[in-house]
Parts: structure tokens; sequence; C-alpha cells
């Protein structure tokens, strides 16, 4: 651990926080304004679009027209993609002729660009045509996080508005919102960071692969490809899916420590402004700061932890005299290092994004654990676009409520009291997670075709099985990359696991929405627990933490928790 380190997470943070006022000022323009941004460059384009879907933006939705919209849109969209990935071999730019994807192997990869997971079982330059990467996968990355903004708005349009006695209780229109975040925000965000990545070196093109002679005399395909349009869009929209194997380790994908940097604030950028967009929504601005600093403060446990972790070589060579000690450098790129390989993989599991440009197996086991728990804590920490807000929301419900409890009155959030209804589908939101994750973990571990993928036994090789089904349930496709998912069993678990981590944790968020929206406000009295101070950000930081070691903390202990002890020890399985 060095002074450099530090200051490069250090200049991390303070860049993230600058951007988040400006950004998230931004955003509550194109969303909430009377006026949107730059009318006479998106206004044009936006109108179009409107008018050939048939769209009327002030035709507002309730929670259960704004979910069936969403839903069915992913449903139709996640067709097409599938219908693209096994027809490759027919359509165009395909210039090494690829031919169809098989048919489990195309359903998971739908389901995880449909669903903004982005998991990925196959290697992209052996498999993916550029037209599959483009048409098919691509695009998702920009409509997957459009959706996932647009939930986030949803529910805080449901705290925030003031509904009128007699009118009805809407929360938006998906398909404005979902048009809209494309135009206006993820479309010329990522067009001004795909060419910053291509000054960086990444390459953006459609030529056939090169086979070239290396210097013991081999040969050797170098893969081409529009790779810094998907970069841009995968890093922005917390998506994650590499165009190459190696995913953000490959030099055509990253190639300098500056890129490096700026991919993962591209990663924060908007989940962190979307706190001050719901300030701006609530009027109460303390509110937006205080939920920014919970993910701020578990931000920072995380990386520090891991930093500290892989600053320490592996229990298996610490007994070595290796002349340097440089830590733990299995799996990791030279041209990032110790600190930037920790702070990549505590960033892309704290967002739902999956980007890695180091190898999660690799890291000693409590560096390995930081990244698995920051998707078990439901990737609220900044999380992934759209979907960190709304989940850091469930858990300030959960906290309003044990406030409640715990003075003796019926609780409130921003003036709106938190009844029956609305703990029922919080706990669902809550119970869901879990149940996913430990029960296809549980059945992978004791059937013979889960556990004949994996790369490592005993408590390793429970921690690839358990990241498999956490990274799919929490819509992050990060993997530990030990273990061979390209089965059917696995391609099926894992995708049903995306399928249910995506929409039924959205489902009861937009119900909450709908039923928070149809509430009187009431005016602050005594008893009202004050939402906007340093005691709730206590109580959210402590119901997030606890929630999750009560849940998750017993497969953690047999996992890396296990592993760990066991180094130490030198002992083996």
């Amino acid at each position: 651990m060095t002074l450099n380190g530090w200051l490069q997470i250090l200049i991390f943070l303070a860049v993230v926080f600058a951007l988040t006022k400006p950004l998230g000022t931004y955003l509550f323009s194109v969303f909430e304004g009377p006026k949107r941004p730059l009318p006479r460059i998106f206004g044009p384009l936006e109108r179009f679009f409107f008018k050939v879907c048939g769209i009327n933006p002030d035709e507002e939705q309730g929670w259960k027209e704004y979910a069936a919209s969403l839903i069915m849109f992913s449903v139709i969209s996640m067709l097409i993609t599938y219908a693209i990935l096994r027809f490759q071999n027919l359509l165009p730019l395909n210039p090494q002729k690829f031919g169809p994807v098989p048919a489990w192997l195309a359903m998971n990869t739908s389901i995880s660009f449909t669903t903004n997971t982005n998991w990925q079982a196959y290697s992209g330059e052996t498999t993916m045509s550029y037209f599959s990467q483009m048409a098919g996968l691509a695009w998702h990355n920009f409509t997957s996080a459009a959706a996932g903004i647009g939930v986030a708005l949803a529910i805080a349009r449901g705290f925030t508005r003031k509904i009128k006695p007699g009118m009805p209780s809407t929360i938006g229109n998906f398909w404005a919102d979902l048009i809209r975040g494309t135009i206006y925000v993820l479309l010329p965000i990522s067009f001004i960071a795909a060419i910053f990545l291509v000054s960086q070196g990444v390459i953006q093109n459609f030529s056939a692969y090169h086979e070239i002679m290396t210097i013991e005399g081999s040969s050797q395909i170098i893969a081409m490809g529009p790779v810094a349009s998907q970069e841009a869009i995968k890093e922005l929209g917390t998506n994650g899916g590499g165009f190459f194997n190696a995913n953000s380790a490959h030099p055509f994908e990253n190639p300098t420590p500056l890129s490096n940097m700026f991919e993962m604030i591209l990663i924060f950028a908007i989940p962190s402004a979307l706190t001050y967009t719901y300030g701006r929504m609530a009027k109460s601005q303390k509110d937006g700061w205080i939920i920014w600093a919970a993910m701020a403060i578990l931000f920072t446990a995380g990386v520090a932890t891991t930093y500290w972790a892989e600053s320490h070589p592996n229990a298996a060579v610490a007994g070595i005299n290796m002349g340097v000690q440089s830590g733990n450098m299995e799996g990791k790129e030279t041209r990032f290092g110790i600190t930037g390989s920790s702070l990549f993989a505590t960033v892309t599991t704290d967002a739902s994004c999956g980007a890695v440009n180091s190898m999660h197996d690799s890291f000693n086991p409590i560096g390995g654990l930081v990244p698995m728990l920051n998707i078990q804590l439901g990737e609220v920490i900044f999380g992934g676009v759209g979907a960190g807000l709304y989940g850091m929301l469930m858990f300030v419900i959960l906290t309003v409520f044990i406030a409640g409890l715990m003075v003796g009155r019926t609780p409130e959030y921003l003036g709106k009291k938190i009844e029956a209804n609305e703990m029922k589908f919080v706990m669902l939101y809550v119970l869901i997670f879990p149940i996913i994750i430990l029960g296809f973990t549980a059945w992978g571990a004791v059937a013979p075709y889960g556990v004949s993928s994996l790369n490592n036994s005993g408590p390793h090789g429970l921690s690839e099985i358990l990241y498999a089904f956490t990274s799919a349930a929490g819509n992050n496709g990060s993997a530990f990359a030990g273990l061979n998912a390209n089965t059917d069993w696995y391609n099926i678990t894992l995708g049903l696991s995306m399928l249910f981590g995506r929409f039924f944790m959205i489902i009861p968020v937009l119900a909450i929405a709908g039923s928070m929206a149809a509430k009187k406000t009431v005016p602050a009295g005594p008893g009202t627990f004050h939402t906007d101070g340093g005691m709730f950000l206590v109580l959210l930081l402590s119901v997030i933490i606890i929630v999750g070691a009560l849940t998750f903390f017993p497969a953690l202990t047999l996992g890396p928790i296990v592993e760990h002890f066991a180094a130490v020890t030198g002992t083996t399985f």
C-alpha cells in the first residue's frame, strides 16, 4: 500500500463527487425540468421518435402500465437479440464467418444483455460477429440502462409527487423515459467517451482479423472490431459486457492507466449523479446527499479492504524470497498494478457493471470476498444506472420503518406514511435476492453437473459457484473466471437468475412507487424521524450491513473466509 495508490483512490472519488451536482442537474432537466436542455440539438430527434412510435409523452402511466410496458419491451427486444445470435451467419458484418450461436448460449446471452447483466459465457472475439456485437449487444447496453434510469425516476416520483384529490396516481411514462434517457444522456456522453477512448488507443474499425508472425516464428490472430463505441456505453450504462474475452484487461479495450481511470469514472458517473437528481425532485438536497454519503462510505470501506488484501502476496508464495514484494500480482495487468486493479474490482461490483481489468479468481481470499459482498449487499453502493438508487431507496424505506418502530410512531418518509402494503413489497424485494443466489448455489454445489465445471475444489470452488449466481442475480456480470459456465445447466440456471434478479425486483419497486404516489403528504411533527441527518446515515448503513451479513455470512464463511484461514495455516483441500 503506497501513497501513490491512495492518491489514485482519492482522485477517483473526488472526480466522481465533482461530477455529481452538474450531471445530476442535467438529468433533472432532462426528465423533470420544465425545459429540456439543448432543445435545438435533441428536440427534433426526440419528437421524431415520439411521432414514429406513436408516443404521447404527456400521457402518464400508473405503476402497472409502467411495469407492463417495461416487461413487454424487454421481452420483445430479448427475442430479437436471440434471433440475431442464432442467425448471425446469414447477417452482414461477419468477416470471420462465425456460425450461429448455440441455442442455450444464445438464450443466456439474450437474457444477460436485456437485464443489464452482460454475463458472458463465451469468448466474444471467437463467437460474435460485428453485427451481433452492435445490433444485438451494444443496442441493449443503451436500452437496458435507460430502462433502469426510468425505474429509479418512477419511484422517486412516487415519493416526491403531491397528488391532488381526484387526480390519478401516475409515475411517469416508460416510453418517454426510455427515449429521453437514450437521446439526451446515454448517446451524447457515449459519443464523447468513445472519441476519448480512441485517443488512448482503443480500436474502432470493421477490419477483418489480422494474422501476424510472432518473433518465435509462429502465427497469431489479432482480433479487430468496433470496440470503442461499445466500450463507452459498456461502462457508462454499467453494463460490463466486453468485446473481447479478457474484457477491460485487454489492451484494445483499456490500453492505458488514464483510460482505466476514465472508464471507472464512467461507471460511477450516472449512479452518483442520480442521488443529486433525487434530491432536486424531493426538494430536499440533504436527503440526496445522505444517500450519496452512505454509498461513498461503503465504497471507501470496500476499496480499502481490497487494496489491503491485494497488497499482500499470495499465501502460497509468501514464504518464498522473490526479491521484490509487490503484493499479489497474479491475474493482474502490470500497466494497472495493485491499486488500479483493486479499485476497478471494487467499482465494477459496487455498480452492476461487471467489467473487469483483472481476474477476481486470482485475488487473495479477502480481496475476492469484497467484490462478492458488494453485489450481495444489493449493489446499492452507487449501484447500476438507476438500479443503485432504487435499491438504496428500498433500504431507506426499511430503515425508516425500523426507526418508526423504535419511537412507536407510524413511519414517514418525505411526508408520506410507510404502511403495511409498502413493507410487504420491501420484504419481497429483500427476500427474492438471497433466495435466488443461495438456492441455485446450493443446487450447483451438490449436483454433479454443477461441480463438474469447477476449476478448483474446496472453499474456492464454492466461491466460484456462489460468485456466479451472485453476479447473475445482482445483474452484475463479472465472474471469478474459474468456472466454465458454458454448459446447458449453467446457461439455463444463470439465465433464470438474471431474469428473476431483474424483473422480480423491479416489480415490487414500481408497486411501491404507485402506492406512494397515491398517498397524501402530511406535515412533519415532533415525532418525525428526520432522514437528512447523521443519525439516519448511521442507521441506514447499519441496516444495509446487517441485512447483508445475516443473509450471506454463512455462505461467505464456507467460501472465502475459510479459504483465508486455510491459506494462513497452510491447509490444503
